[in-house]
């Protein structure tokens, strides 16, 4: 007996016959939760709609997770784009929850897109529409997440008001389901999500039954922990949900004022197998809920800044140019030098207490000048270690208000390596370490340099770690270097006498900017991965720590340009104030 696949929005349009023709070729099946419909790599050998249900698609991560592509819903195509170019799949489907799919075998779909025009019309439509929505970074949103608290203390329903009431100001319809529903049937629960843009199951790890239930819906598994308890061991139920099986689980941090606290976040991390840690303050309550809000629409901005030595001094510059024109930054990320100023602004320091800061550390006195007969490095790396001891302590990564990473090299296994846990200043130790200028960086066996060497704009990184938009600063563009340095260059000896052992000699430039240059071809820089692009000029040389206001003054100067040329979509996708006039 046919299927009736009438209710598919993507065959409403076709003529009666190609209809009449699909219905009699498709199989019906289902796909039990946590299940793979197919593997990135695997020949395409269907076409595959989603009658109920939902799927998630990954790729070979950035991040050293599967890196998720996008959720299919129902009525939704799968597959339809390798079938037709004849290529593998491109990524891995797993079912969210039970699906129930319809497929039409290789042989059947090319018969039936030859004879049929309308089936191979409304397909390019629906492929154009979804390649679009890539582009734009909308089609691979989350809308169904399981707000799931550790303990009976925390209150989910006025943590759930509050994410409802910060997703209204942001134009969003949102939905709270509590226990009340546990009962609900799935095809009830699914009309809920089909019409309101965000779905919060809240429910508590005492009450397992519904909470098992609830993040076995979830696209996305959001726990809610206190600061002031510590995370039980096991932490969630052992037959995990396909959402926890394929790690799209976050950690919200709660604090209270008043309390001590009781544990690390990263504890909870580590205890949750989480992606990202998030933290909610009381004493921030709205301006922490309005960044969670966005993190849940994919409205949020993510910042990614890269290397460049003493050019980098022009990030700090656009970032006050960019927080002066409204800009809230949601994640932020980046590599060497990039990645400490990224660092600041993970710890929310403010614009003055960031540029006071790196003017102690860089520019007050130079953090290289500490100079070693070279085994492995011309600078022992003392100077810089107690730096970053002095402005960053011992904060970890997931202590930060702001989910940030950064980037160093592994000369190992010839990858970039993400730091994504553990101490602060022991990541950016190793983001910095320039090979031959700076002692590398050994850990677990690993040797880790400066993350420009493979990867100076981590954009991609940042376009898998959230769902929102990527704005990046890069300086990798200027030259940097002096030619005249390296004409008849002085020996040793004689450079020292002229300049000083204050004065890093011409090497040092050579090395940073052997570190730092990158691939050549723009298209091969991550830079394609950015929504919006700053490329501050400068003629500052990488070893030049004493001229901050100049490239300061050069970001600021980039940062505005390109803020004034902004279209009105640009604006609003960037979270910026409507121009006024």
């Amino acid at each position: 007996m046919a299927l009736n696949l009438s209710f598919l929005p993507f065959l409403k349009r076709v003529e009666k016959s190609a209809l009449n023709a699909v219905e009699a070729e498709v199989e019906w099946f289902c796909l039990p939760a946590g299940q793979m419909l197919f593997r990135e790599g695997d020949p395409a050998d269907a076409f595959y709609l989603v009658r109920s249900g939902a799927l998630a698609a990954f790729r070979g991560g950035a991040l050293g997770r599967p890196n998720l592509i996008g959720y299919i819903r129902a009525g939704e195509p799968v597959g339809e784009m390798s079938l037709l170019d004849e290529s593998p799949h491109s990524a891995s489907v797993y079912a969210l929850r039970d699906t129930e799919l319809v497929r039409l075998p290789k042989a059947s779909f090319d018969k039936l897109t030859r004879k049929h025009a309308s089936l191979m019309r409304e397909l390019a439509r629906m492929m154009l529409a979804r390649l679009r929505g890539t582009q734009r970074n909308v089609a691979a949103e989350p809308k169904v997440f399981a707000l799931i608290g550790s303990s009976p203390t925390i209150d989910l329903a006025y943590r759930a008001a509050e994410l409802k009431d910060a997703l209204t100001r942001l134009g969003k319809t949102c939905v709270i389901c509590d226990d009340s529903h546990a009962e609900w049937s799935g095809s009830r629960l699914e009309a809920l999500e089909t019409r309101h843009d965000i779905v919060l199951l809240t429910a508590r790890l005492g009450d397992p039954v519904w909470a098992r239930r609830a993040m076995g819906r979830a696209d996305r598994i959001w726990l809610l922990a206190r600061s002031d308890a510590r995370p039980s061991t096991p932490l969630l139920p052992d037959d995990p949900s396909p959402a926890a099986k394929l790690k799209l689980i976050d950690v919200v941090m709660l604090h209270f004022g008043g309390t001590t606290a009781a544990s690390r976040p990263q504890e909870w991390a580590a205890a949750a197998d989480a992606a990202r840690v998030f933290h909610w303050r009381q004493d921030h309550d709205r301006i922490d809920a309005e960044r969670l809000a966005r993190t849940l629409t994919g409205q949020s901005v993510g910042l990614i800044i890269s290397g460049g030595g003493a050019r980098a001094y022009a990030h700090i510059g656009a970032i006050r140019a960019l927080r002066e024109a409204g800009m809230k930054f949601d994640f932020v990320g980046g590599a060497s030098m990039g990645g400490i100023i990224a660092a600041g602004i993970g710890l929310d320091w403010s614009d003055d207490e960031l540029e006071d800061r790196i003017r102690r550390a860089f520019v007050d006195s130079n953090p290289l000048d500490d100079w070693n007969l070279p085994v492995i490095s011309l600078a022992k790396g003392r100077k810089v270690n107690a730096r970053l001891k002095e402005h960053f302590g011992d904060a970890e990564i997931a202590d930060m208000v702001r989910p940030f990473f950064c980037l160093s090299s592994n000369l190992a296994t010839g990858r970039p390596f993400v730091h994504r846990s553990g101490l602060v200043r022991e990541a950016l130790r190793a983001t910095v370490a320039i090979p031959g200028l700076l002692p590398p960086v050994v850990q677990d066996g690993q040797i880790l340099v400066d993350g420009a060497v493979f990867t100076n704009f981590p954009a991609r990184e940042m376009r898998a770690f959230h769902r929102g938009s990527v704005v990046g600063v890069d300086v990798s563009r200027a030259q940097g270097l002096d030619p005249a340095d390296f004409i008849d260059p002085p020996n040793f000896f004689n450079w020292v006498r002229k300049n000083g052992f204050k004065s890093l000699p011409p090497i040092a430039s050579l090395l940073m900017r052997a570190a730092t240059v990158g691939v050549a071809d723009d298209r091969d820089t991550g830079r394609e991965a950015a929504d919006l692009l700053i490329l501050p000029e400068t003629t500052v040389d990488l070893r030049d720590w004493d001229r901050y206001d100049e490239s300061l003054e050069a970001g600021f100067d980039a940062a505005q340009g390109m803020l004034a040329g902004l279209s009105d979509e640009m604006r609003a996708r960037l979270g910026l104030p409507a121009r006024v006039g």
